[in-house]
């Protein structure tokens, strides 16, 4: 069952087109990510999805409706951390919280939703007295307390330490074991890796690739490098893919690393060399969304 359906979604603002025909589907319970460059209609895309922006032309459905005309109801079943909120500083974490959790008919436990994005102890601290990644964990708090079905998060972790974003994945991860369906939308590919069921990439008001994290855009097929040193005058080994040599470094591209692999260290026990440093590397999910987003930039 999908929680998010959109088909040939677009938004213009006078003479930009900055939404170009989008096509996407949130499945319930699962984490979609958004990647896409500042401009990319990453923001636009998501505004709309949240009720906040009037879309030009295409089809919306979030959680059934048309999130143009989401009554109270509907609106109570979804969550939303923007970038920057604004709270009453001299309030308690639990008052806050309890606060929020009062404009809902059915919210969760104020001490759960404390304890699931792990503020317990600092239920009692004033929210002034709070670190920047105790209060983004205090956004997730206010955006929980209602026990909605659907969560928007938004840059979550921007800013943050690597400490600190790790213990902000964690948050995701128990709201995952809670049974919400989240879309992130985020610049970091680690991120992205690390906690999306699927990810889509906007480039230029267009999603230009949707998949897993580890097959986007035919990563899981992309081509490998091998890397290793050779003594000097050292012959490298036969053609089994285009070799580069720079001093003493070998770095061969392959399609198939297994059998690359085989020939290459049989070679070398063969003749009792050593391939000091090997390293096998495919590329990184930040090397595919360069990519993307670089053949799709606007020209200048």
């Amino acid at each position: 069952m999908s929680a998010i359906e959109v088909r040939g979604l677009r938004k213009r603002y006078e003479d930009l087109e900055a939404v170009r025909g989008i096509d996407l589907s949130v499945d319930a319970g699962e984490v979609f990510a958004l990647l896409g460059p500042n401009g990319a209609g990453k923001t636009t895309t998501v505004e709309i999805l949240e009720g906040y922006r009037k879309r030009t032309a295409g089809e919306v459905s979030v959680l059934g409706h048309d999130p143009e005309h989401l009554d109270r109801t509907v609106r109570e079943r979804i969550g939303i951390v923007l970038q920057s909120t604004g709270v009453d500083p001299y309030l308690t974490v639990r008052e806050t919280v309890a606060l929020y959790a009062g404009y809902y008919p059915h919210p969760r436990n104020v001490d759960e939703v404390i304890e699931v994005v792990g503020l317990a102890d600092k239920r009692d601290a004033r929210v002034v007295k709070l670190s920047g990644g105790q209060q983004r964990r205090l956004d997730v708090a206010i955006a929980l307390a209602g026990d909605p079905e659907l969560l928007f998060l938004d840059e979550p972790t921007t800013g943050f330490d690597p400490g600190a974003r790790r213990n902000a994945w964690e948050i995701v991860r128990n709201l995952i074991a809670l049974g919400k369906t989240v879309l992130l939308t985020t610049h970091y590919m680690d991120e992205a890796e690390a906690l999306a069921d699927r990810v889509a990439v906007i480039a230029n008001g267009q999603i230009v690739a949707e998949g897993p994290p580890a097959t986007l855009a035919g990563r899981h097929r992309g081509e490998t490098q091998i890397r290793f040193h050779l003594p000097e005058g050292a012959a490298p080994p036969p053609a089994i893919g285009p070799v580069v040599r720079t001093g003493t470094v070998v770095e061969i591209v392959v399609d198939d690393p297994v059998r690359a692999l085989h020939g290459l260290t049989s070679w070398a026990i063969d003749r009792k060399l050593d391939l000091e440093g090997l390293e096998v590397s495919r590329p990184t999910l930040e090397d595919v969304y360069l990519e993307l987003t670089d053949e799709n930039a606007e020209p200048a």
